[in-house]
């Protein structure tokens, strides 16, 4: 378990999974996050791993004052060179409709690089986000990301290619 400022950010559990695959629907995991990638059931990863590996995982978000499940938080590994040195963490978040533009946002993903900084030797831990999603920008940069510029046609969701906005935290 984590402990952030509004947040917790725990381990899923077999329970969650019905909450997990249901929450794969758009109307959940809102037009910035829809790839429409087919709906994946998780008990059994649940099962296998707890949804954490040694390259990355998902945990639960809850809110910190009633304790419900509110969405989820990921990282996995990326690399800008072939020694392990050069590895980074790429976060993202993905909160239910009724728990955005609260402040969760800002204290998950806070709350998540202190962490991997904590946990991990790794030197960066960054975000991407549309070039639109404003609200998630500035979500980054309260939590203490900084704006490193713009990738180009470099994601393709909902039939188009959209350009992204690069965030980054780094060690120290």
């Amino acid at each position: 378990m984590i402990e952030g400022q509004r947040v917790r950010l725990r381990r899923a559990t077999l329970e969650d999974a019905e909450l997990l695959e249901r929450w794969q629907a758009v109307v959940y995991k809102g037009e910035f996050n829809d790839f429409g990638t087919p709906f994946h059931p998780v008990r059994d990863a649940i099962r296998e791993t707890g949804l954490i590996g040694e390259n990355g995982g998902t945990m639960v978000v809850e809110s910190a004052a009633s304790g419900e499940p509110i969405g989820t938080v990921s990282w996995r590994t990326v690399r800008y060179g072939p020694n392990p040195e050069s590895a980074a963490w790429n976060i993202g978040i993905s909160l239910i409709p009724e728990a955005r533009g609260h402040g969760f946002g800002t204290a998950a993903q806070r709350a998540l690089a202190d962490h991997l900084f904590a946990t991990t030797p790794l030197n960066r831990v960054e975000a991407m986000t549309d070039l639109e999603n404003e609200v998630e920008q500035r979500s980054l940069e309260k939590a203490g990301f900084a704006r490193e510029g713009v990738l180009r046609g470099s994601q393709y969701r909902a039939g188009a290619w959209h350009d992204l906005v690069v965030f980054a935290r780094i060690r120290g």
